[in-house]
């Protein structure tokens, strides 16, 4: 074991006394002041090392004092040195340093000191002296994750102790307080004094302090921001100011973008101490060479960045707090707004109406199949021109005279093309395209892909996961090379390294997203999901592809002559197969199969004709890789921000992903609607990416955090207040009339667009309590979402069969009432009351089974439409259950059971026996506030027997623990849908297991661990004369 050595602080010599009498903790002092000696004089350092050896234990007892350790002149190591009037032998104390075992705390050195003149004479000895010395506190590094933190610790020495934060330890207030009756009380009666004008002011300055200490950030204050430490990292706060109170240097290893420096910041003001101690690391990639290169120089905090991360947070909160109750006052609860997200959801809505406001035309193609003596299979002609104009018939007569036409022409190949061409390979990915490509290839959302990116980031298998640069580094190129070089031989190796430029404004990273190590192979991989290997796979691909050379093919056109009219084929063959031999094409709907060898004038045979019929297409709906494609396009986020934003628009229930497209909710075109007429600036495409400008302008230093804020806020704070007027400010979410007669109290129902999406409200609901209706319809959308994987023009189809509305022309959306009535709402609606209602026999897709009876109260439950998809919700009680995919009902969910002797570990609070979609949980009971979950034990589950559900009272059954003594825990397969308990130790599993199997519980041992092989010695080499 080998400790570095940077500095070594004095022990006071009468505590270290009562340590080695068995005394309490060893305090260090100041740094040694040293043995002092006159000028030009040479010291001769002999002594002996005893090393004291102390227990980890907060008493700091002694339990072991080891052989001391014999330094001289005479040994190997001579320890002379020149000394000025501070000088001491520090050779002596670093080298008995360097032979430390790892948990050594201490050491005494007794010390002869022998004083020589210049010309080497003995001048004096002195007394023997003892010293004592306490062994450096090893250095403390942070990380984000503990995967991340594992692996870095691979490649650090014993002398650092990794430690994770686990994400965010700090943030803004993320949740109101409790409310104290009594303050309420008094803030009423101050207010019962007041005359009216000032009663109205009073409340309006208290809203504004409320609403700022939510925020946590006041822009009346210099933006002066109040953090908090997340609820539930208080325990790793807690451990981590412990650490760092015994670390002489504190490394904060956080990810290198913004987020990750504004981490490292919480980090230092939270833990807080000597800023002197804490220093910053960054590097692209988990490797040896990369982490030792970041530890040997590492940096200071870079504030412009931590501001830049500051200036986007305090953004997004003032928009998302001070919107979001405008919203909840003028549209519908449970809305929110976001800088960024909003401008998001306009995207997909605007795509939406571009798509409804389409009107698909018909036209036809025509076919012919050839033959020709020259090859055996027939070739699919396409008619592509009439008497030298473009063919394209419009309706199926025109076709069918076309089609006439062919069967009684002659063909005659006209004209034959053959040209070279050739395919490049892309550029190494980028967080944007890694996305698209991921989609593409592998079907994996934004999230997924970033969470495995991530994963294979922390384990040391890739670069950093979040960067727009396509820079990479000389020596990665290099590898590349070689290996290509090595692998697939000259040919496919370019003459000269490929270099592909980046966009201007890449401010993320170093580098492209490409592996740590061109050699590892997935077959390599340990640790990581399956999935998470097949985007590796991908990222090893597209890194070697983009060194390699270009894909040549022949591309052969052949055109035909029949009549009057022109037919074409086209092909390719491939000539060499370049970078696509590492990265086959994604897509081939281009023809790549060979073309018979036709000569100009050869006669060919019809076999053949056929018209088909098609609908022009609307532009396509985005995908979650097609959406993050046009935010980087049009400079709305980064590449740490578009899997946050995918996710949150929606989480927010303003766009759902269906077959991996996005459609606009109705709640999310009518807020994206208000917010556009007052808040033009905020929902204007080219502000919001001259807002992300001005961030990575204070991430460079050429902007001040305040000025960029109170610029915007200046504008914004303007305009809120104008679309707070109750006459000329944002307009209401007013619900539309219908003749539809409410079943409880015979008044008219009305259309109305909350949060949850549409639906019919009873007209009563506006009157005074004791008449109020509050009776509600639930409507479920009757038409489906288009598969266009399956059916291309399936949208086309759609638009087709959409009613058009009487009031304003604009295509009508359909909701299904019930089985006999279809009610169709004009898309501009509640702006347009057009409607109509469709009476027929109509079928709830999704759903082929009968009414549920509810398992807790026996009443009816009927299919819903929520926030989350459908559902069915019970009329009499609350009960719900979700709707799977398959089309049957989820099974019923047993009641929550309440256990307060089971304290929560993170958070002051206890735990309820929870039945999830994955089994039985332990789960805070003050959810959503606390959201502290974990495996329960059986041992836990037996005081409750006669509070579990009967479908759980075999795992009372279950063995305790396994031989070891170490507690059984429940755990769920998501493979076989089953429970069953597994032991654990420190959270990794032991390898003991229990199944229940035909009523019975039956045990797995643990594999018997495999014995290590003696190393071979080493054949020392006979040294020839």
């Amino acid at each position: 074991m080998s400790v570095q050595i940077t500095t070594v602080a004095k022990l006071d010599p009468t505590a270290a006394e009562r340590v080695s009498a068995g005394g309490k903790a060893l305090q260090p002092k100041t740094a040694c002041a040293g043995y002092k000696l006159p000028v030009g004089k040479k010291l001769f350092v002999k002594g002996e090392v005893m090393l004291i050896k102390l227990p980890p234990a907060p008493s700091m007892v002694v339990n072991e004092v080891l052989p001391g350790v014999a330094l001289s002149a005479d040994s190997d190591k001579q320890l002379w040195q020149q000394y000025n009037a501070q000088g001491i032998a520090a050779e002596l104390i670093q080298d008995a340093f360097h032979r430390l075992p790892e948990d050594t705390l201490a050491i005494a050195i007794e010390r002869h000191n022998v004083i020589y003149n210049d010309k080497g004479t003995r001048v004096s000895t002195g007394s023997p002296q003892k010293e004592y010395w306490s062994v450096m506190a090893r250095s403390l590094v942070i990380v984000e994750s503990p995967a991340k933190a594992r692996t870095i610790n691979r490649y650090l020495g014993k002398e650092y102790v990794v430690k994770s934060s686990v994400g965010h330890i700090r943030d803004l207030p993320t949740g109101g307080k409790a409310v104290d009756p009594k303050a309420r009380a008094q803030e009423a009666a101050k207010t019962k004094a007041l005359t009216p004008a000032k009663r109205e002011a009073y409340k309006k300055k208290r809203a504004r302090d409320q609403l700022v200490k939510r925020m946590g950030v006041n822009p009346d204050k210099n933006w002066a921001a109040e953090y908090e430490v997340l609820p539930g990292k208080e325990k790793v706060v807690d451990e981590l100011s412990k650490l760092a109170a015994k670390a002489d240097m504190i490394y904060l290893a956080t990810d290198l973008d913004r987020e990750g420096e504004a981490i490292a910041w919480h980090l230092r003001e939270t833990i807080g101490g000597d800023p002197g101690r804490y220093r910053r690391v960054v590097f692209n990639e988990i490797t040896r060479k990369a982490i030792t290169a970041a530890f040997e120089a590492p940096g200071e905090l870079d504030m412009d960045r931590v501001n830049a991360q500051q200036a986007r947070r305090f953004l997004d909160r003032v928009v998302g707090f001070e919107i979001s109750p405008l919203l909840w006052a003028k549209v519908a609860r449970g809305l929110s707004a976001g800088r960024v997200q909003s401008v998001a959801v306009k995207l997909i809505v605007e795509r939406e109406r571009e798509i409804r406001a389409f009107v698909p035309e018909e036209y036809w193609e025509a076919f012919a199949d050839l033959k020709s003596d020259k090859a055996a299979e027939p070739v699919r002609f396409q008619v592509a021109r009439h008497n030298g104009e473009n063919f394209r018939p419009g309706n199926a007569d025109d076709t069918q005279a076309a089609l006439d036409a062919l069967r009684a022409a002659d063909y005659e190949v006209s004209k034959r093309e053959d040209r070279p061409t050739k395919s490049r390979p892309n550029a190494p990915f980028i967080t944007s395209t890694l996305q698209q490509a991921a989609s593409t290839r592998l079907s994996f959302s934004v999230k997924k892909t970033m969470t495995m990116a991530q994963r294979l980031y922390e384990a040391g298998y890739i670069t950093y996961m979040r960067t727009d640069s396509t820079n990479l580094s000389a020596d990665a190129v290099d590898a590349c090379r070689e290996h290509i070089q090595k692998e697939y031989g000259a040919d496919y190796l370019p003459e000269a390294a490929k270099k592909y430029s980046s966009k201007g404004d890449a401010q993320e990273a170093h580098e492209a997203i490409r592996p740590s190590n061109v050699g590892t192979r997935t077959e390599h991989l340990e640790g990581v999901d399956p999935d998470a290997v097949r985007l590796y796979d991908l990222i090893w691909r597209q890194f070697v592809a983009c060194q390699m050379t270009e894909a040549r093919y022949l591309s052969t056109s052949i055109t035909v002559s029949a009549g009057e009219y022109e037919l074409r084929v086209r092909g390719r063959i491939l000539q060499f197969d370049g970078f696509t031999r590492v990265l086959p094409p994604a897509s081939r709907k281009e023809d790549d199969t060979p073309l018979p060898d036709l000569a100009q004038g050869d006669a060919l045979d019809l076999l053949d004709v056929e018209g088909i019929q098609h609908f022009t297409k609307p532009t396509p709906r985005f995908g979650e890789a097609s959406l993050v494609r046009e935010l980087e396009k049009l400079g709305i986020g980064r590449p740490s921000t578009y899997a946050a934003i995918i996710s949150t628009i929606q989480d927010r229930g303003y766009a759902t992903l269906n077959n991996r497209r996005f459609y606009a909710e109705k709640i999310g075109e009518l807020v994206t609607d208000r917010l556009s007429e007052s808040f033009k600036d905020l929902m204007d495409y080219s502000f919001t990416a001259t807002m992300e400008e001005q961030l990575d302008k204070i991430a460079e230093g050429e902007a001040k955090l305040n000025e960029v804020l109170d610029q915007f806020y200046g504008d914004f704070s303007e305009r809120l207040d104008q679309a707070k007027d109750p006459e000329a400010g944002m307009r209401a979410n007013d619900p539309t009339d219908t003749d539809i007669v409410c079943s409880v109290c015979g008044r008219h129902m009305q259309i109305r667009t909350g949060s949850t999406g549409v639906f019919l409200g009873c007209s009563g609901y506006a009157l005074k309590p004791k008449e109020r209706c509050t009776h509600t319809v639930n409507l479920i959308p009757g038409d489906e979402a288009v598969d266009v994987e399956e059916d291309e023009e399936g949208e086309s189809k759609r638009l087709r069969n959409m009613h058009k509305c009487p009031v304003c022309g604009t295509n009508m959306l359909s909701y299904l009432v019930d089985e006999q009535r279809k009610l169709h709402i004009c898309g501009n609606n509640p702006d347009c009351a057009g409607f109509e209602i469709e009476a027929g026999q109509f079928k709830i897709k999704g759903y082929d089974g009968p009414v549920l009876e509810c398992d807790k109260c026996g009443a009816e439950m009927q299919l819903k439409s929520g926030r989350f998809g459908k559902y069915f919700g019970c009329m009499e009680c609350k009960n719900t259950r979700k709707l799977l995919r398959s089309g049957e009902p989820a099974p019923p969910k047993a009641d929550p059971i309440d256990m307060p002797e089971l304290q929560c570990e993170k958070v002051d609070d206890h735990y309820l026996l929870r039945d999830g979609a994955a089994g039985i949980f332990l789960a805070a009971s003050q959810f959503p506030k606390h959201r502290e979950t974990r495996a329960p034990k059986v041992s836990e589950l037996k005081p409750h027997a006669n509070e579990l559900d009967p479908k759980f009272q075999y795992l009372l059954e279950a063995p305790d623990a396994d031989s070891a003594g170490n507690p059984a825990i429940i755990r769920f397969s998501r493979k076989t849908k089953e429970q069953y308990v597994q032991t654990e130790v420190e959270g990794k599993a032991t390898g003991w297991k229990a199944f229940y199997v035909d009523g019975k519980w039956v045990e797995e041992q643990p594999p018997a661990p495999a014995k290590k092989k003696a190393p071979k010695k080493k054949v020392a080499k006979k040294k020839t004369a």
